[in-house]
């Protein structure tokens, strides 16, 4: 059960007789049709419950297992799912480390590395970004030095997926016990570093396209596999599109320079454009911020309010904007 990632957390929320009677297991792989659990004699695949996700704990009702019951979770990773409703999506729980995979090719974007960041920090799981396929471009230090420099709380290293340093390099994160999960691009390497982890091919891969430098999905549903010492390794699909909801803290912790900054400003609805004693200007004018990094933080920061707004608020903008455009017509018209 250790080997599983069973801990005092999770121990902390049963007692005996419900240990007893509904012994824990752990959703090891999600599928459209059920869910694989694993456990101490469990092996086994019971139908989809809505509000479980791989890596979740749950303590399984063998007489009716969509009731059974999803223990509360260390940590989560969600977005809003891609498409315009405001549904959110799990994509994985009660992970300990998080390895952003990003290549050194077309592909190496930090906007979208700071999502990952955003979303990890708000979920209160330690990120690690993995710069993968340098010898694909012809000098990756700059990309090297662009996401050493998004926080000095993530370190960033350089591996070659296809040599044989992988579990050395990754082991301080990969102990027994221990959940870490591969995110990024599709294409990127994630299914490379997770054969390198499980020393075999459990995870298919596959080039990516010579005209864009994009990755083919190879990793079609979540899953987790456990190496032989224990450690819990997670694959999930691609994600080209993260949409951010509910992640303001992770935002500020990521962009706490620019959050320390806005607290100076003089007033405090300062919008950092023209009003008189914004230290945010002021720092974009002495040359000590960086105008694109500062874009980014509103990008990300109007990005995560519009996306956690009540259906309501979202209704009531979309109706003030329609009543706005109708009214700009009938002007037309006159």
């Amino acid at each position: 059960m250790r080997k599983l990632g069973w801990r005092s957390f999770f121990i902390q929320q049963c007692d005996i007789e419900t240990l007893i009677a509904t012994p824990p297991a752990r959703v090891c792989e999600v599928h459209r049709t059920g869910l694989r659990l694993l456990g101490d004699g469990i092996d086994t695949i019971i139908p989809p419950i809505p509000d479980a996700t791989v890596g979740d704990w749950l303590l399984l009702d063998r007489t009716a297992p969509t009731r059974s019951t999803v223990l509360n979770r260390s940590s989560v990773f969600e977005r809003r799912a891609p498409g315009h409703d405001r549904k959110l999506q799990l994509i994985a729980s009660n992970v300990d480390t998080v390895f952003i995979v990003s290549s050194c090719n077309k592909d190496f974007n930090i906007a979208r590395l700071e999502r990952y960041i955003a979303l990890a920090f708000e979920a209160d799981v330690t990120p690690v970004i993995l710069l993968t396929k340098a010898d694909l471009c012809v000098d990756p230090a700059p990309q090297l030095a662009a996401a050493r420099a998004i926080s000095d709380r993530v370190l960033v290293e350089a591996l070659d997926a296809l040599r044989d340093d992988i579990v050395a390099r990754l082991s301080p994160w990969c102990a027994t016990g221990q959940t870490i999960a591969f995110l990024g691009s599709s294409g990127v390497g994630k299914s490379t570093l997770v054969n390198a982890l499980m020393k075999t091919g459990v995870a298919d891969t596959a080039g990516i396209r010579e005209d864009d430098s994009k990755g083919r999905h190879t990793t079609t549903r979540r899953q987790l596999h456990f190496t032989s010492d224990g450690c819990a390794v997670l694959d999930t699909p691609g994600m080209r599109e993260l949409q951010l909801t509910d992640v303001g803290t992770g935002i500020s912790e990521l962009f706490d320079d620019l959050v320390t900054l806005a607290g100076q400003c003089r007033f405090r609805d300062c919008q950092h454009e023209s009003e008189p004693g914004c230290a945010i200007r002021q720092a974009l004018d002495e040359g000590s911020l960086d105008m694109s990094r500062m874009m980014r933080w509103r990008k990300l920061a109007a990005e995560e309010r519009f996306n956690s707004a009540t259906l309501a608020e979202r209704k009531a903008h979309d109706r003030s904007r329609h009543k706005m455009h109708r009214s700009i017509q009938q002007k037309e018209k006159w």
